[in-house]
């Protein structure tokens, strides 16, 4: 299917990223879910946004001369340029785009992307970009990102224009975010483009065509070098996957872009370029993987009542079920542990056991504030820790959850289950 409207466009001989991505050949659907910027203010006033259908603000937006403040107004046209007789053409010309003017008192600041990730997270099923980050980490930040991710949102950030031996880069290091790094025009990782075992997956980053306010340049457009805008073509194709597969959830959309990717050299995962190329018809046709409602759920904090979550995650048994199956995964770095909460009867036996014998089971004890403990405190609250199946006593007088932990280890790979959960009587020793 192509979209012929696309060669109406001036630059869209000059985009010549749209090919490696599979863009030129699809048929983009009308608008669905949206794709939310978050970055420098939108020049609304630009021809590729002024009579732009399904174009919204989610706070008011800024414009003023300054070196960054073309930043926005660029990266959401990589997303969501419309085919209008003008300019460039976007990923997802249809998109539902709206833009969240994250640079207020002349700074993009930890807080203000609190704010507009908060902000966009409030649509539910959205993909939200943030072609922006910082070396310095933030548990506010963190828990902004986990809180969205709950909601239904796929976050996608750029993995940096550091290099390779660069320091990690925040939000695009943080687990459940889809890290976006830059390729030159051979293909390759663009010696610009940050790596790191965060890296999801690669788009093309250099010589990108895209609309700049007319402060900056007389005819409104630019070509542009970096992941920043790498980033807004996997978010733009992201939300266009998912409005045509709108029966799969932000973590099956995740999942499906990385194992759909067109693997780059070195063979294989790396730091570069992640699980490969971005290729949009292999996302569209390819298996999702299973859906894994319960993330994140990472540690205690996540799933415990009162913890980052009000109500936290429903426990896998309770005083009136004594069993449940559960199904999921866990990769090393975006999602290591899996942690599910199980009430154990006073003087009862917890008994686990996992079909992928390649996956760590352990029990942690109630109190436990963190299944990363180590040391003396590990000793405290681990109950019990091997392969295949895993079991423990709750030895005293009264009821208690404990905490069912599935993880992977720290390196890169992915591992499905199926978690099995039986209270019994402790077999008499």
């Amino acid at each position: 299917m192509r979209v012929e409207s696309r060669a109406i466009d001036p630059l869209l001989d000059d985009e010549r990223w749209l090919a490696p991505v599979g863009a030129t050949s699809l048929s983009a659907p009308g608008p669905g879910v949206p794709v939310a910027v978050i970055d420098t203010g939108v020049d609304f006033t630009h021809p590729e946004f002024a009579a732009r259908p399904e174009t919204r603000s989610l706070n008011p937006q800024s414009v003023v001369d300054t070196l960054s403040d073309f930043h926005g107004t660029a990266v959401a046209s990589v997303a969501g340029a419309p085919a209008n007789d003008v300019g460039t053409v976007g990923v997802y010309p249809q998109a539902s785009l709206y833009a969240y003017d994250a640079d207020l008192g002349g700074a993009i600041t930890n807080t203000n992307l609190i704010h507009g990730i908060a902000a966009a997270a409030a649509l539910g099923r959205v993909v939200i970009n943030l072609s922006v980050g910082s070396t310095r980490p933030d548990r506010l930040l963190e828990d902004t990102v986990l809180a969205a991710v709950r909601s239904g949102a796929l976050i996608v950030a750029a993995s940096g224009n550091l290099g390779a031996n660069s320091a990690p880069t925040y939000p695009a290091d943080l687990p459940h975010v889809l890290t976006v790094a830059a390729t030159a025009h051979n293909g390759l990782a663009a010696p610009f483009s940050s790596a790191s075992d965060s890296v999801d997956l690669a788009a093309p980053g250099v010589g990108i065509s895209a609309a700049v306010p007319f402060l900056y340049t007389v005819d409104g457009y630019q070509f542009l070098d970096g992941t920043s805008f790498s980033a807004p073509i996997v978010s733009g194709a992201a939300a266009l996957v998912w409005t045509i597969r709108g029966d799969l959830d932000s973590g099956q959309i995740f999942g499906l872009l990385r194992s759909s990717a067109q693997d780059i050299s070195p063979r294989g995962f790396d730091p570069e370029t992640g699980f490969g190329m971005l290729d949009i018809p292999a996302a569209l046709a390819g298996q999702a993987p299973n859906p894994d409602s319960t993330e994140p759920n990472d540690d205690v904090r996540l799933v415990k009542p009162g913890g980052l979550f009000a109500s936290g995650i429903a426990p896998l048994t309770s005083r009136g079920s004594t069993s449940a199956v559960v199904r999921g995964s866990v990769n090393g770095i975006e999602d290591p542990d899996d942690v599910y909460r199980v009430w154990v009867p006073a003087h009862r036996e917890l008994i686990v056991r996992a079909s992928n014998s390649t996956v760590r089971l352990r029990l942690w004890r109630p109190g436990t504030p963190t299944v990363t403990e180590g040391g003396a405190a590990q000793v405290r609250d681990l109950a019990a820790s091997r392969t295949g199946h895993v079991q423990a006593v709750n030895t005293s007088r009264a009821g208690a959850y404990y905490y069912a932990d599935v993880g992977f280890g720290r390196h890169v790979g992915n591992a499905r289950y199926q978690l099995s959960v039986r209270i019994a009587v402790p077999a008499k020793r």
